[in-house]
């Protein structure tokens, strides 16, 4: 009779892997075991690459109940025990592997070439599965995008670059600043510093806060930025920023999954991010394409949370209720969840994996706005399921903006006045949560009232609501008789002029709160934001300049939410020129991207009359009245 008793797990460690210009990479392996030795006979292999190290916790790897991370042992164990191969192998110049980091750009080839190694190896019976949360999901779409063989089924967690150009690296433009503190923050680890312990207390001595705050007033040049000490993070960090303009250095597979969707192995796959997450557009966009090119099954999974943190019922100052985890609603935790979406795909087990719902969604809203004993705030919200994305029966409606603040869904009359304000880069619009992750100590993600405090760098005037900046246009609806649903992408249409050669525009939909007794002066909670550099406007490979009076017509696009605008509230729509330091500042003098000399101050204007209805394009859900 077989054996049906749980395997022993055996770890061959620090295997080096050889890749096709002859770099090394380690890998560990575990294997199913028996009285302390391997079984003979194959198995399906579990991939995860990853430059954190292949033998260090993943913060990530915790559930509601088991809130202390497990090793990577332990989550391989899991696996193990059940029948698997499990791979953990780190990438190209970081840890025990050999080879030069360049950042994303060396992950295809390198993905692609240990899948190749995987199904050759005697233990490997040719099915592969791959995993992994953030970078390792960009690994994941990298090998991908090459058509890497024997992967048959996937789990992206946040990630999986569908472009790094719109999410990511960059946004409508910008460019995302927490790549900086990434690379400040990995410098630390990469194997150079590690064998030099003189550079390490010197990399740790470096204070960036003074260097955010010099950037306000000074740009940064190659040699003279927080990672000058480590040229291999700084060269990537500059290499990225300079490239504004969508050329080839953005079309590559590592970091352009949507150029390489015909070559993406047709087998089922999870792709799943949440709302302050930096990733739910990527997402979206491989979903909507492999559900459409592949047999798949292509799943989609959106939750309320920040980067990675899907057992936790909250984000930033915001709670999100008792069904905000992940555990107990997808799955009894995420573990689970990705051991049954494997035994069905990899071991045949049928598990009712293939009927669960294609799409499903954290809907956020519905709470009492009371505040917690934590001290957040209860904006509540449960999940969803749904057939495609976006939603079926979405309304995509415009709001327009009117004279006095107003937003509504009737265009402006002819006469309507015009909005003016002044962007100074040395004085910008402070980032308060959003759609960020690996920005500390500088900028952290997630749901907060608009107010500048001690927090969030770059507040000026602790307690000031950020509707009362002058750099800020408010246009927001009456309160609400019904409720409104908005889930999708969410975008703008802006006409607008400036009197510098290029300026930024961004957008931020924020649900009002009326004032209460936890909250005498209301709450207003951010949903989303997006972000749209005027040089891009008509063109991202072809940039143009602005001529000072002329209008022009720019569309700004957030991340994909999913809210609900409760009766008694408001729909918020801000505008203004920076978000900063979530994304770099535009110093309005149309220099190259990365190369700025000197700045100016630029005086703004958006239009909203009947020639020029300028307005944000919402997508509106019909709600349940259950």
């Amino acid at each position: 009779m077989p054996d049906d008793t749980p395997y022993e797990v055996i770890l061959e460690s620090a295997v080096m892997v050889t890749m096709r210009d002859g770099v090394h990479l380690a890998s560990d392996i575990y294997r199913p075991a028996r009285g302390g030795r391997p079984v003979d006979g194959a198995f399906p292999v579990i991939l995860e690459r990853t430059p954190y190290g292949r033998a260090v916790v993943s913060r990530a790897e915790r559930s509601l109940h088991h809130p202390e991370p497990l090793t990577r042992a332990a989550v391989a164990e899991i696996f193990v025990r059940r029948g698997y191969v499990v791979v953990y192998q780190d990438c190209r110049g970081r840890f025990g592997s050999e080879g030069v980091f360049r950042k994303y750009l060396d992950d295809a080839p390198d993905g692609y070439d240990t899948c190749a190694w995987l199904v050759q190896q005697p233990w490997c019976n040719g099915k592969i599965g791959t995993m992994g949360l953030s970078y390792s999901a960009h690994m994941q779409a990298a090998l991908a995008s090459l058509g890497a063989p024997g992967v048959a089924a996937m789990f992206l967690d946040s990630g999986g670059f569908a472009s790094a150009y719109q999410g990511g690296v960059r946004q409508g433009g910008a460019y995302e600043l927490k790549q900086a503190t990434w690379a400040y923050s990995n410098a630390l680890f990469s194997p150079e510093v590690r064998r030099d312990l003189d550079l390490l207390a010197r990399l740790r001595g470096v204070d960036l806060f003074q260097w955010f705050s010099r950037l306000r007033e000074q740009p940064w040049t190659r040699g003279d930025s927080p990672v000058s000490l480590v040229p291999e993070y700084e060269d990537y960090l500059f290499e990225q920023w300079e490239h504004g303009n969508l050329d080839e250095y953005w079309k590559q597979p590592g970091i352009y999954a949507e150029g390489h969707y015909d070559q993406f192995p047709d087998c089922p796959q999870v792709h799943m991010s949440s709302w302050y997450d930096p990733y739910p557009r990527t997402v979206t966009d491989n979903y909507r394409a492999l559900s459409r090119l592949k047999r798949g099954p292509v799943r989609l999974i959106l939750g309320p949370w920040t980067h990675g943190n899907r057992s936790t019922r909250y984000s930033g100052d915001v709670d999100f209720g008792v069904e905000a985890a992940l555990d107990g609603q997808l799955a009894q935790d995420f573990w689970e969840l990705r051991v049954r979406w494997f035994d069905q795909w990899l071991r045949g087990i049928d598990n009712g994996v293939r009927d669960e719902p294609t799409v499903r969604y954290f809907l956020m809203g519905g709470g009492d706005g009371r505040k917690d004993e934590a001290g957040r705030m209860q904006h509540g919200g449960h999940w969803r399921a749904a057939g495609d994305w976006p939603l079926p029966g979405t309304r995509f409606t415009p709001y327009y903006l009117h004279a006095g603040g107003a937003l509504q869904t009737s265009p402006p009359p002819a006469g309507s006045p015009s909005f003016e304000y002044d962007y100074d880069p040395a004085h910008p619009v402070p980032t308060i949560g959003g759609t960020v992750t690996s920005g500390e100590p500088i900028m952290v993600g997630g749901a907060f009232d608009q107010r500048e405090d001690a927090r969030f760098f770059g507040s000026e005037v602790p307690g000031r609501a950020l509707a009362d900046r002058p750099d800020v246009l408010v246009f927001q609806t009456e309160p609400l008789t019904d409720d409104v649903e908005v889930t999708g992408p969410v975008e703008a249409d802006l006409w607008i002029a400036s009197d510098c050669l290029d300026t930024d525009f961004t957008i931020k939909l924020i649900d009002v709160y009326p004032p209460s007794e936890d909250y005498p002066q209301g709450f207003a909670m951010n949903v989303t934001d997006g972000i749209a550099r005027v040089r891009y406007r008509d063109s991202w490979e072809r940039p143009s300049l602005m001529t000072h009076g002329e209008a022009y017509r720019v569309r700004v696009s957030a991340f994909p939410t999913g809210n609900l605008f409760a009766r008694g509230h408001r729909i918020r729509l801000d505008i203004s020129s920076s978000n900063y330091p979530h994304f770099d500042l535009n110093y309005n003098t149309g220099e190259p991207e990365g190369k700025a000399t000197h700045s100016r101050i630029a005086h703004n204007t958006v239009y909203a009359d009947a020639l020029r209805p300028s307005h944000v394009l919402l997508p509106v859900v019909s709600v349940d009245p259950d």
